[in-house]
C-alpha cells in the first residue's frame, strides 16, 4: 500500500484528498486486468471509463473555470501507480484541449470540452515536429491565411493519441514575425482532407503515436486560437501547467516501485532470513524513500505555486520534473535490481515501470532542457538582486 501521509501536508486541501482517496479507489476496482495487447482500443476503452466516471472533469476548464494543477498531478500520480496507459490516455486529455481551456473562447470550449471530459472525444497535442523536438520555436510548418481559410502545409511527429484522436491542437507558423513570435495554435478535428496519419511509432512501452502529415489541408479561420502569432506563448503556457504532471505521473511510478521493493525484499528470504535484513538492502530501501519524498515536495509545490496565482511556474515546474523523472528512473532500476531475474521478466511489474519512466525524462522538455531552463532562471534572478 502506497504511503498516503504525504495527502495531509499543506499545499493540498481537504477536497484533493478526497479526490485522490476516491480515484484509488476506482483504480483499485477498475483498472484491473485491462487488455494492453492493442494499445488503441485500450485508450478507447480507459479514455471512455474515465469519462463516465467523471475523472476527465479535472482535465479542462470550462468558461470562467481555471484549471486545478493540484488534482491534475493527483490524478497523474494515483493513476500511474495503477497503470501507466491509464496515466497516458488521463493526461492527454488535459494536454490536448489545454489551449483550449487556458485561451479558447467560450464558444470553442462549449464544442469540445464537453466532449473530451466525458471521454466522447480523445485529443491530442501536436507540437512537435521532425527537425524541431525541444526547440519549438524552429517550426516550420505552416498556416498560410487564404481568404476566410487557413491552408496547411508539413509534418508533425511523436504526437500522442496521433491516429485515434478525434481533435487536436496544432501549432504551425503564421509569420508575424520571425522564430517564436510567428506561430499560432488552431483547433482541428481529424479527417480534414490534407490531413493524413503516415506513420505509427512503436515505443519501449506501448503508447498511440504517429507522425501526421499535412498537404494543402484547409481549415477555417475560427480554428485559431487566441490571436495570430500568440501559438508558442500558447504552447509555453500549457507546458507551464502540464508539466508537473509529468513529474506526478513519474512520481506514481516511483511509488509503485517502491512498494513492490517493499514486498519483495520483505517476502523473499536469503539464507534463512529476509533479503531486507541486509544492511545494503536496507541502503537501497531508505535512498528510494528519500527519492519519493523528495519528488513529492518539489511536485506538489509547483502545483500549489500555480494554483495561487503564479503567472508562470517555469523554474519550479521544470525542477519538478528534472528531478522526480530523473530519481524516479533511480528508484525503479533499484527495485528491478532487488526482484533479480525476476526484475527483467516480461510483464512483470517492475519491468513494465523500467519501461514506462523512460520516456518521461524525455517529452515535454528533456531532462537537459530542464537543466538549461532552471540554470538560466536562476542567472536572471541574481542578476535581478544585483
Amino acid at each position: 500500500m502506497a504511503d498516503k501521509s504525504f495527502l495531509d501536508w499543506p499545499f493540498l486541501e481537504p477536497r484533493h484528498k478526497e479526490l485522490a482517496q476516491a480515484l484509488d479507489s476506482w483504480a483499485t476496482e477498475r483498472l484491473v486486468g485491462i487488455d494492453h495487447s492493442n494499445t488503441d482500443d485500450a485508450c478507447r476503452f480507459l479514455v471512455r471509463s474515465m469519462g463516465e466516471a467523471g475523472w476527465l472533469n479535472h482535465t479542462g476548464a470550462g468558461d470562467g473555470e481555471t484549471l486545478d494543477v493540484r488534482s491534475l498531478c493527483l490524478a497523474r500520480e494515483t493513476l500511474a501507480r495503477h497503470d501507466g496507459l491509464a496515466d497516458f490516455a488521463f493526461a492527454m486529455q488535459g494536454l490536448g484541449t489545454g489551449a483550449i481551456s487556458l485561451f479558447g473562447t467560450p464558444e470553442k470550449k462549449a464544442e469540445w470540452l464537453p466532449l473530451t471530459c466525458s471521454g466522447q472525444a480523445i485529443s491530442a497535442f501536436a507540437l512537435t515536429e521532425p527537425q524541431s523536438g525541444s526547440d519549438v520555436a524552429n517550426s516550420t510548418m505552416t498556416a498560410t491565411p487564404d481568404g476566410n481559410d487557413y491552408v496547411l502545409n508539413g509534418e508533425k511527429t511523436w504526437i500522442s493519441n496521433g491516429g485515434i484522436a478525434d481533435v487536436y491542437t496544432l501549432f504551425a507558423r503564421t509569420g508575424e514575425a520571425p522564430g517564436a513570435r510567428g506561430l499560432s495554435a488552431f483547433v482541428l478535428p481529424a479527417g480534414l482532407p490534407g490531413f493524413e496519419v503516415v506513420e505509427r511509432l512503436k515505443t519501449i512501452a506501448p503508447h498511440p503515436l504517429a507522425k501526421l502529415r499535412f498537404t494543402d489541408c484547409r481549415i477555417p479561420a475560427t480554428a485559431l486560437v487566441g490571436n495570430p502569432g500568440e501559438g508558442f506563448k500558447i504552447a509555453m503556457s500549457v507546458l507551464d501547467v502540464f508539466r508537473s504532471t509529468v513529474a506526478a505521473a513519474a512520481l506514481g511510478f516511483a511509488r509503485r516501485a517502491l512498494d513492490e521493493a517493499l514486498e519483495r525484499v520483505s517476502s523473499r528470504h536469503v539464507q534463512g532470513a529476509p533479503l531486507f535484513d541486509l544492511q545494503l538492502v536496507q541502503g537501497h530501501i531508505a535512498d528510494m524513500a528519500l527519492d519519493v519524498d523528495a519528488s513529492a515536495l518539489l511536485v506538489y509545490r509547483a502545483a500549489w505555486a500555480k494554483d495561487s496565482g503564479a503567472p508562470r511556474v517555469t523554474r519550479e515546474a521544470a525542477m519538478a520534473k528534472l528531478f522526480a523523472t530523473e530519481q524516479a528512473q533511480q528508484v525503479i532500476d533499484k527495485a528491478v535490481q532487488l526482484h533479480g531475474g525476476d526484475g527483467v521478466k516480461s510483464g512483470e511489474m517492475v519491468e513494465k515501470l523500467y519501461r514506462e519512466i523512460r520516456a518521461l525524462r524525455i517529452y515535454e522538455g528533456a531532462s537537459d532542457v530542464q537543466r538549461v531552463i532552471i540554470a538560466r532562471q536562476a542567472m536572471s534572478d541574481t542578476q535581478g538582486r544585483q
